[in-house]
């Protein structure tokens, strides 16, 4: 990189650091940041410093229990410069960077140093309303009032009829009456339908993450019957790339990942594609949602015919993250929030430390999840013959012994004061050596196993734990069941850990959220914002949805479809608003610039799977296999589509993190995005791109005596659907007349073709 370029990369990164924000007044809250405070900060803090630094001691005269505290500081001074992790103390002090060393007994993991530092870049939101100056009482059964239960997000699922509407001839679907009858209240038009080819487009990259091949474009423009769109959508439907799509989307949700974001006694999970491939198997096979949602809480405790998918599905909270130091506390946290994120919408995890300061979720409702997962265990289930693994067990209890020797005849020899007696240390020490290296080398490798959950060798109930703090406890709270989603005298679980009756309460019918959650996610991901915002968030911070009365249809239709996600599919894409064109109107843009109320169709940024995958694909490189371990997307020879790439938390992989893929250690319900500097770099440079232009390239010309001209036709409808304009077709022979050094010009056309804006952007 010249010089000249690294200042140009250097002040565009500096413009982009984010701006100091002051310590938010009460009311002015942004509902996100509150969120993650309550989540993430304040069990962190509870934990780890209100004991040296709360009501009863405050060292060095620092408070941490409330926004007054934390604004005045101690004695030195205030600790936290909001919007500035880097200059505030506190960070200084928990990354041991400095003299003062917190906590003092034992460092952060890697992780709460990231909470605590994101939480200051975002401005240290602290809610004043949600502080406490005392510990509450011994918390009481829950009471949920029936203003609580009024809420819209917990009222039963309405089997409504769609609305009439004034334009009758516009509509092509029931879902199209609910949105053009809000449009016309809104004094709005939809725009016109979107031509065949960005339709094709569309449709493909939705369901399959993957471009249209040419061939498929030119049959499908051939095909002037009326159910020529339903056929390409029954085609990509039963495309084994359909899994892989939706299965990458799922991910997301479940947060998954490999391995752990410490190095320190790191577990990790060598065999976690199991779950990643049970989760494409399963939507191939549109299963059933409310049996996706069962097995993932309680495979290992259902019938089945296929022992190692039940198995296999329970990875959902089986690869989640592990907390260094045994921080068991924050793991049972983790579970509850994937859980009731993922399936409920609901931020349960902010009744860790006081009753949910917005949702009618109390504190015991949370202990009571709670206690669900800490009777259950993780547990590694071996996927071959009981004297397999017991020649296994064998052999590594030999090598525990062996090492055992080793360190104690190194012991000796440390300790040996004659020289005989360092001698025969010595001589018995690379005895030692030599039989643990030949035990290692005759060991057998360890039998494949799944990564999955088991119940617990302890069933038991948890106690409150007061402010969060584990040292404190409160009542206990009986497994069970959210109290606002259940009956008012709903019964304690009574089987076994409660996991098995805890996924018949998501997965019912009667639940008002699993249904509207699922659908609102899949609506997003088609249309490009939800019918509610917020995905993952369906209480009074989130967003009220925008047509409550679609959602509710949907829903409703969901499940008597028998929770099929591909029938689903089928109905949002054979609609007149999901087939509208991506155009502008001036009217609509003025009154509705964000479409909430769907007059066209979104626009949008390819996520980086789809990216790669794509380049793969046109470039003719794309292995179309499906399943098996999980390989470094950096090796050259990794041609598989992106959703097979490892997935590490403690060092994501360059490409997945430079463009926006979520962070593994949460559950995620959708992508930001981001546009910066960096991006570009990488497509000028990355050696991937070079290797994708050289195969795209070589696949254009291939025959020898065909045209430029034809050439770059044929590289239009490759990549972007269309053909290519006389102008574009033009600049590309004037491009590749030309000389200069470097790679072949053919080379470096295809890397600008692929670069394009319009092969990484969606109408």
């Amino acid at each position: 990189m010249s010089p000249a370029l690294r200042i140009v990369v250097w002040m565009s990164l500096s413009l982009a650091a984010p701006v100091p924000l002051a310590l938010s007044a009460e009311g002015k809250a942004d509902p996100a940041r509150m969120e993650y405070f309550e989540s993430k900060v304040r069990p962190l803090l509870a934990n780890h410093c209100q004991g040296c630094h709360g009501p009863e001691k405050q060292k060095a005269g620092l408070r941490l229990d409330s926004r007054a505290a934390l604004a005045r500081g101690g004695d030195s001074g205030p600790v936290v410069q909001p919007g500035n992790p880097e200059a505030s103390r506190l960070i200084e002090a928990v990354r041991y960077g400095g003299d003062v060393q917190m906590p003092p007994k034992r460092k952060l993991a890697d992780a709460e140093i990231d909470v605590l530092s994101q939480w200051i870049k975002m401005g240290a939101e602290w809610p004043e309303s949600a502080t406490q100056t005392r510990p509450p009482a011994a918390a009481a059964a829950p009471v949920i009032s029936a203003e609580d239960r009024a809420f819209w997000s917990f009222q039963p699922i309405r089997d409504l009829s769609p609305p009439a509407v004034k334009d009758k001839s516009w509509p092509r679907s029931e879902i199209d009456r609910f949105v053009l009858a809000t449009l016309e209240e809104k004094g709005l038009k939809p725009v016109a339908q979107a031509d065949k080819r960005a339709l094709i487009r569309r449709a493909t990259f939705d369901l399959t993450g993957l471009p249209p091949t040419v061939d498929e474009i030119d049959a499908f423009l051939a095909d002037r019957a009326p159910e020529a769109f339903a056929r390409v959508i029954d085609r990509l439907l039963a495309s084994p790339h359909y899994g892989e799509r939706w299965g990458r989307h799922w991910l997301d949700v479940a947060r998954y990942g490999e391995d752990q974001a410490h190095t320190f006694e790191a577990r990790v999970y060598p065999n976690g594609y199991r779950y990643r491939d049970w989760v494409v198997k399963a939507l191939n096979a549109d299963m059933p949602y409310d049996r996706f949602v069962s097995l993932q809480i309680a495979g290992d405790l259902l019938d089945g015919p296929d022992r190692d998918d039940r198995l296999a599905a329970t990875g959902y909270f089986a690869l989640g993250p592990v907390y260094y130091g045994g921080a068991v506390y924050d793991e049972l946290d983790d579970r509850v929030d994937t859980l009731c994120r993922g399936f409920l919408g609901l931020t349960v995890a902010c009744a860790r430390c006081h009753d949910h300061k917005f949702d009618p979720i109390p504190q015991q409702d949370y202990y009571s999840l709670t206690g669900v997962f800490s009777s259950t265990r993780y547990e590694e289930y071996p996927q071959a013959p009981p004297e397999a693994v017991t020649r296994y067990d064998e052999s590594q209890a030999k090598i525990k012994a062996k090492t055992g020797d080793v360190n104690k005849q190194r012991k000796a020899l440390n300790e040996a004061k004659s020289d005989g007696d360092k001698a025969k240390a010595k001589d018995e020490l690379k005895k030692a050596q030599q039989e643990l290296d030949k035990l290692k080398k005759e060991a057998p490798p360890k039998y494949p196993f799944i990564h999955g959950l088991a119940e617990g060798k302890s069933i038991a109930n948890m106690r409150v734990h007061l402010r969060g703090n584990p040292a404190n406890l409160g009542a206990e709270a009986p497994r069970r069941f959210l109290a606002v989603l259940s009956a008012e005298n709903q019964s304690p679980f009574r089987e076994g850990s409660g996991r098995l009756e805890l996924a018949r309460a998501i997965a019912s019918p009667q639940n008002p959220l699993t249904a509207r959650v699922l659908v609102n996610r899949v609506w997003a991901q088609h249309v490009g914002r939800g019918l509610v915002a917020t995905p993952s968030n369906f209480g009074k911070l989130g967003e009220r949805p925008s047509h409550p009365a679609l959602l509710d249809y949907l829903a409703s239709r969901f499940i008597a479809s028998g929770w099929s996600l591909k029938a689903l599919h089928r109905t949002i894409m054979l609609s007149a608003t999901y087939q509208l064109a991506a155009a502008n109107n001036a009217h609509n843009a003025t009154v509705d610039a964000d479409n909430v109320w769907l007059w066209r169709a979104n626009r949008r940024r390819l996520e980086v799977e789809a990216w790669r995958d794509a380049m793969l694909a046109v470039s003719g490189q794309l292995d179309p296999r499906l399943g098996g371990p999980s390989a470094n997307l950096n090796a050259a020879e990794n041609r598989s589509r992106t959703i097979y790439g490892a997935v590490s938390r403690h060092n994501l992989d360059g490409l997945l993190r430079l463009f926006d893929f979520p962070d593994p250690n949460i559950t995620s319900d959708k992508r930001t995005i981001t546009t910066v500097p960096l991006q570009q770099l990488f497509v000028l440079n990355s050696p991937f791109l070079e290797r994708q232009a050289h195969g795209l390239a070589g696949r254009l010309t291939a025959n020898a005596s065909e045209p430029d001209a034809e050439r770059i036709r044929r590289a239009y409808l490759l990549l972007y659907g269309r053909p290519a304009r006389d102008r574009e077709v033009a600049l590309g022979i004037a491009y590749l007349a030309g000389g200069g050094d470097g790679p072949p010009r053919w080379e470096r056309y295809a890397q600008a073709l692929l670069a394009s804006n319009e092969f990484l952007y969606v109408d």
